[in-house]
């Protein structure tokens, strides 16, 4: 029996989990107050704290460390690289602190997993498909100008997980499946997955694709401009009007699935048809992705936590399901997601180098 612990870092919150084998053992969420974050210049500072926050609490429930067989992280920005588990060396060490690739939360997941790790003997630390897992095809790539091609930056922890999820309830394998799969979440991602490799996607981070509960996505290149050198805004206020302020949150002052389905159902009309709009907008993109595959899917799924929502998925159901199976995984359960990971390389499954 192998015991993992998964380390997910948000902005405000540290999630960890213990797992024995495929079994969750404990679940926790760490809630971290402004005051406590300010006081660390960087993120890459938070580490430490963060570290001794998991540490105290797994000893307040007499967890004995010694026991832990790998620690896996949630992948941060790095350079981009193909899906995978990875095995934190000095060089992702590197890029991680000192966010070479930009600096975001995730970053210190493989920070964290590291530090404990390395107090423990013979315990190994991983990541495992962080969002910059790149797999897309060379046509994908191109864009209209050399200057600004299409990237790979989308959810692929979940992606994948559902991906694998959905292979082995129908007994057959991830590598030997076509799949247009939708993450609908803050942000929203749709993907191609062509026999284990996501072959397209859009740029689900700050780039194109479904507007989403806080992201713009697709926008008007040409007024995006203007807006940009009309002198109204900072550079930071744009920045959030694509990412924090845009989608659902700029249109109807919330960013919560249910509160905007209440609103709908008390007759709210405006709501109405900007939630149709979101979920109109995926539609349109799993039928891009059902062309980049020829119209040879095995499924279409649809899975983040707005995929619990019945007026958003019966609306994409209503629009796609005439192009194949539509399947639900309503949520996203990283933690598991990650400590699976670690578990298929401790069970004989190669890890790759950063």
């Amino acid at each position: 029996m192998y015991k993992i612990l998964s380390v997910n870092p948000g902005s405000t919150s540290t999630k960890f989990a213990v797992y024995e084998d495929e079994r969750l053992v404990s679940l926790h969420t760490i809630r971290h107050t402004s005051d406590e974050l300010n006081v660390y210049k960087t993120l890459s500072e938070q580490s430490e704290f963060r570290k001794n926050v998991i540490l105290d609490r797994l000893n307040e429930e007499g967890f004995v460390l010694s026991e832990l067989s790998a620690i896996v992280g949630r992948g941060g920005m790095v350079r981009s690289l193909e899906s995978g588990v990875y095995t934190v060396n000095e060089r992702l060490i590197h890029d991680l602190k000192y966010a070479t690739q930009g600096e975001h939360a995730s970053n210190l997941g493989g920070i964290i997993a590291h530090e404990i790790a390395h107090e423990i003997p013979n315990c190994q630390a991983f990541i495992a498909d962080p969002v910059v897992v790149d797999e897309m095809q060379e046509v994908a790539r191109i864009s209209g100008l050399p200057l600004i091609p299409r990237r790979s930056m989308f959810h692929a922890l979940n992606h994948k997980a559902v991906g694998r999820k959905y292979a082995k309830l129908h007994s057959t394998s991830y590598e030997k499946l076509n799949l247009v799969v939708a993450h609908l979440g803050g942000g929203i991602s749709v993907a191609a997955h062509r026999q284990g490799k996501v072959v397209d996607v859009n740029q689900g981070l700050d780039g194109y694709g479904p507007f989403s509960p806080e992201r713009a996505g697709t926008l008007d290149a040409g007024i995006l401009v203007k807006l940009c050198f009309s002198g109204r805004y900072t550079l930071e206020e744009v920045k959030k009007m694509l990412v924090g302020n845009g989608g659902l949150m700029v249109h109807l002052g919330t960013n919560e699935i249910p509160a905007i389905v209440q609103m709908v159902e008390n007759g709210d009309e405006q709501a109405k048809i900007v939630l149709e709009a979101m979920a109109y907008q995926v539609a349109k993109e799993i039928g891009a992705m059902f062309a980049v595959l020829k119209g040879d899917v095995d499924a279409i799924i649809l899975t983040g936590g707005i995929a619990h929502s019945q007026f958003v998925v019966n609306y994409i159901e209503k629009m796609v399901s005439f192009m194949g199976k539509v399947v639900i995984y309503p949520g996203e359960d990283e933690m598991e997601a990650l400590a699976m990971s670690g578990l298929r390389v401790l069970r004989g499954e190669k890890a790759k180098e950063y």
